[in-house]
């Protein structure tokens, strides 16, 4: 399968949500130094990415590169929190891939 974005010029294609997580990392290790900031820190971007793809990009279509950026940097970190804490016991923490 193929993740494409389409966003102004460019059209880039990811072979697996692998590369597509490889892409947006820089914008997870900030959200994670905001997140460490306010003292959580046992949050990691494996975390930040799962929880996004579990409630939010789920039930999105075509997403772009810029908007999958603005969903980390504006994704609640209680949110974040509660869903770690539910699932630190019962899962494992990496980045999951389910295509």
């Amino acid at each position: 399968m193929l993740y494409n974005y389409n966003g102004g010029y460019m059209n880039i294609e990811f072979g697996s949500l692998k590369e597509l997580y490889d892409r947006i990392t820089p914008a997870l290790i900030s959200k994670k130094t905001e997140i460490e900031s306010k003292g959580y820190y046992h949050i990691k971007e494996s975390d930040i990415w799962n929880y996004l793809t579990s409630k939010k990009w789920k039930i999105s279509k075509e997403l772009t590169l810029a908007e999958m950026v603005s969903d980390i940097f504006n994704a609640n970190i209680e949110d974040i929190n509660a869903y770690v804490i539910k699932k630190i016991s019962t899962e494992m923490r990496e980045p999951i891939f389910d295509e």
